[in-house]
Order: C-alpha cells, then structure tokens, then sequence
C-alpha cells in the first residue's frame, strides 16, 4: 500500500515542478498545423483581378449550400462573378470547394480566429474574400 501511494507522490512531485504549458489566448497565438482549413479566401491575378473564372462547381459541390455565385459575361467571352457570396455561418470547412475549383482561386487560409457578435458579418461577400487572398503571380 505505501509504494503505490510514495509512487503517485513523486509524479505529482515531477510534474509540480514542471513549467506549465498553458497559452494565454489573445496574446500568444498557437500556430495551425500544415493542412489546417481555415478561413475562405479568393485568389487574384496580379492586376488585381479576381483569379475566378465563375464555373460554378464549388457552388455545385458545397454540402451544406453556403456558395452563392451570380455569374456574369464580358465582351470578351470570360465568365466571371458578379456576385460570390459565402456564408461562413454555415460551411462546414470541408475543402471541397478548393479541391474542385479548377483555376484555384478559392482556398482554405490557417486563419482560425473565425468570431462575430451576428450572423449577418458571417455573410461573406466578393469583397471580402479578395482581401483575405493572396495574390498568385
């Protein structure tokens, strides 16, 4: 009886003395791991231009239907979106719709800080998706 409970002491013991590994949130950030899927972003061309040629597929494979796209034509023949409208209330962060769009300008960032007081600034417009992208060259 006394070894098991001397034994359980020491590793309190060795732990007690240990340094903690609590983070305190807001002013130290943990880092994503590699294939994390975070926050939705939209790629640019280097002029600056929306990378979307409109194909509408991530809109088609999105489960839970939080891609609304309306599509556009210009005089040139390129489809682009009028309209891209995500609703970050309900995506699931499955990654379908990067894997399937074909030009890949929409992409899952490691951003995690994901929170707002209404549902309405979860409704992500064109707008801000091109600010959270990145420019590909």
């Amino acid at each position: 009886m006394v070894g098991p409970l001397v034994k359980g002491l020491m590793i309190v013991l060795k732990h007690f003395a240990s340094k903690p590994i609590t983070v305190h949130y807001p002013k130290e950030k943990v880092g994503s791991l590699e294939r994390y899927r975070g926050l939705q972003a939209i790629r640019r061309n280097p002029d600056g231009s929306l990378k979307c040629v409109a194909c509408g597929l991530c809109e088609v494979v999105c489960p839970p239907k939080a891609i609304k796209i309306e599509i556009g034509e210009a005089e040139n023949g390129r489809r682009y979106p009028i309209s891209y409208t995500l609703d970050g209330y309900r995506c699931i962060y499955c990654g379908f719709c990067e894997d399937v769009c074909p030009v890949n300008a929409i992409y899952l960032t490691r951003e995690y800080e994901n929170v707002r007081y209404s549902k309405e600034e979860l409704l992500l417009d064109k707008k801000v998706l091109m600010e959270r992208g990145e420019i590909v060259k």
